[in-house]
């Protein structure tokens, strides 16, 4: 699978622009400021109809404009695939593919699998619980949509809980079989969202081991560990425990929207121990153990985004990530970097047919 050709038409600050790739590899170079990321999210909105960077589907229309719309020819099993992507103020989002609109986009997550390697990953690393267990939901909904499904029907359940605690502690009342009906339905979903998180982190953390190990040169040991309530309790006890402290805090305080991911580096939290340079390197692995359990688990090798990811890496470790490119696991790779020249020396020494856009 590889994209052909893209076009964009006021998205962020490109106001009309097309590109045709390389089935290979593809770099984006220019001063900041030019666009190059906007580039790589427009590649990612045709896989996921929303913005890596973005939560605010509007505030991706260029200024002073009404719309914005994206186009993607994409080869797909040799077959021709054309995606588009438009938004209207006022409006609600379009999906296309080949013509026919997606009534649910959820429909369409998994089709074009793609991985995203950012600066904005740094918030994996620094931020909460939250945004390590969507890296999770993200990796697994690509090819797995009874999850997805699963997931969807978890949140909407939670909020209705978290609704009726917060109307029992304003009306002074309580009405336990009521609760009762969501505590039942959240365990049905919950426990199985839990076994699917525990069966793809078994499978996945020793993939990331050896992305790391490989990029790292077997320097140092790290530790990416599955943290869940439910490693000790079932959902059900877990709500009885839990029930007094819900009613007063008004918020179902446990559950699998409580999991998280413990990234450490010999055996300490990366955040506290890490280096840049580790902490970056953490990241990119787990980004090509994303790849390449998606490509295992789709048979088909996902698109590869790298934003300005030769930054604050040492040149052992550039060398090491070229090596992994060389080795046929990769599909179409699309590149940014504030450097021509340093991408260009880099990109040489994949052997890989490249082409380069000066923004």
């Amino acid at each position: 699978m590889y994209l052909q050709k893209l076009s964009l038409v006021n998205f962020k600050n490109i106001e009309s622009q097309s590109f045709d790739f390389q089935q290979k590899i593809n770099c984006f170079v220019g001063n900041n400021g030019v666009g190059k990321t906007n580039v790589l999210d427009a590649i990612y909105y045709l896989s996921f109809a929303k913005s890596y960077f973005n939560s605010v589907a509007t505030q991706n229309i260029r200024h002073g404009e009404s719309f914005f719309m994206i186009e993607g020819d994409y080869n797909l099993n040799d077959r021709n695939e054309k995606i588009v992507c438009s938004l209207k103020k006022g409006q609600k989002k379009v999906l296309k593919r080949n013509g026919k609109n997606y009534d649910k986009f959820s429909d369409h997550i998994g089709q074009l699998p793609l991985v995203i390697i950012s600066p904005a990953d740094r918030d994996l690393v620094t931020e909460g619980s939250d945004t390590r267990r969507k890296f999770i939901d993200g990796v697994i909904s690509q090819q797995n949509k009874s999850y997805l499904k699963d997931l969807i029907a978890y949140n909407k359940i939670l909020s209705q809980r978290n609704a009726l605690l917060k109307y029992f502690a304003a009306n002074r009342t309580f009405d336990a079989l009521n609760l009762n009906v969501y505590d039942e339905q959240l365990c049905e979903y919950g426990t199985r969202i839990y076994e699917v998180r525990k069966a793809f982190l078994e499978k996945f953390i020793p993939i990331f081991n050896e992305k790391y190990q490989i990029i790292s040169d077997d320097k140092e040991h790290v530790n990416l560990v599955y943290k869940s309530q439910l490693h000790d309790f079932s959902l059900k006890e877990l709500f009885q425990k839990s029930l007094d402290k819900d009613k007063i805090i008004q918020y179902t305080t446990s559950g699998i929207h409580k999991d998280d991911l413990s990234f450490e580096i010999g055996n300490y939290p990366i955040k506290k121990f890490g280096s840049q340079g580790q902490q970056k390197s953490y990241l990119i692995a787990l980004k090509f153990a994303q790849l390449e359990f998606i490509k295992q688990q789709a048979s088909v090798t996902p698109i590869l985004l790298l934003d300005d990811i030769f930054d604050k890496l040492d040149e052992s470790r550039v060398l090491q990530i070229i090596n992994l490119v060389n080795n046929d696991e990769f599909g179409q790779i699309f590149i940014t970097d504030t450097h021509s020249e340093r991408t260009e020396n880099i990109v040489k020494q994949s052997n890989k047919p490249y082409q380069i856009f000066k923004l």
